[in-house]
């Protein structure tokens, strides 16, 4: 199996993070992507009236920085989600700058899998999203670390 792991066999305890500062640009490639409209993301006096207070980013744009930690670092190249559980604890606006972290949890021996606790916080500390994973490693025959995933 060790073929499969790009970066070697995670080990338990493993961390990686990526950050990324969120731009006014994500709202609308994500809508594109994901038909997503919510007035919350769009119409200021909407989101300014709601419990939010200004235009907040869709939960898809926050947790996608995971799916970069995982596919680029942790545990790397021809990783895929299986499952997810996570809680949006706090908004992300356009500008903030936010931090996806990955610590593995548990790795089987029979399967390139793993578990992972995951949490995305903002630059000011506040945890936007928590949670667990659980990831497959596809073999990438011929790639050796690096990637786009």
């Amino acid at each position: 199996m060790s073929a499969v792991w790009p970066n070697g066999k995670p080990e338990v305890g493993a961390v990686a993070e990526l950050s990324r500062q969120v731009g006014s640009g994500d709202i609308p490639l994500f809508t594109e992507l994901s038909g997503d409209r919510n007035p919350l993301h769009y119409d200021e006096a909407a989101a300014e009236s709601s419990w939010f207070g200004e235009i907040v980013v869709q939960g898809g744009v926050t947790s996608a920085i995971l799916n970069a930690v995982v596919a680029e670092k942790l545990p790397g190249p021809g990783t895929v989600f299986l499952n997810v559980s996570w809680d949006f604890t706090a908004p992300v606006r356009p500008g903030d700058t936010i931090t996806g972290r990955v610590e593995v949890t548990e790795v089987r021996d029979d399967k390139p899998i793993t578990k992972l606790a995951t949490r995305v916080t903002r630059d000011d500390g506040t945890t936007a999203l928590e949670g667990t994973a659980v990831c497959w490693t596809a073999d990438m025959p011929g790639r050796h670390g690096g990637g786009t995933g």
